[in-house]
């Protein structure tokens, strides 16, 4: 658990000095958020959308442009269901048929940590290759 402790870490900030408390809470509430919960009292509430673009799975539908991992138009994502992993995470299921990636609690910890500034980023992102959080409009037959 340390090592992966250790590996999210380094992923999302450069650092592996992050201890991360025992989960004690997990919640879906509707489609659109999911609460986490530590020993600590540390508490986190996270959008589906939020969690669909900081996706750990390696597909994730990304986009690379100009050297940058894009994941657009999910505003309005949904989460369908959350199967355990074992002990150490769950795998969320999204409306737009996301399956893969798999959530350590850990992870959820690190992005509840520094949450403000990856949302702050993939909307910069967005905004520097012209694209949306807002889905693509239907196409006409």
């Amino acid at each position: 658990m340390f090592a992966t402790t250790r590996l999210i870490c380094r992923r999302i900030h450069g650092t592996s000095d992050v201890t991360v408390p025992k989960l004690s809470g997990f919640s879906i509430v509707s489609p659109k958020y999911v609460k986490v919960e530590y020993a600590d009292g540390t508490k986190f509430k996270f959008s589906s959308e939020f969690l669909r673009v900081h996706s750990p799975a390696a597909d994730g539908k990304v986009r690379s442009i100009g050297g940058d991992k894009v994941i657009s138009g999910r505003r309005y994502v949904g989460i369908m269901s959350a199967e355990p992993v074992g002990n150490y995470g769950v795998r969320l299921v999204f409306d737009d048929l996301h399956r893969t990636g798999i959530y350590p609690w850990d992870y959820f910890y690190e992005l509840g940590s520094n949450k403000f500034g990856l949302m702050r980023n993939y909307i910069k992102i967005l905004q520097k290759h012209h694209l949306s959080r807002e889905p693509p409009p239907p196409r006409r037959k």
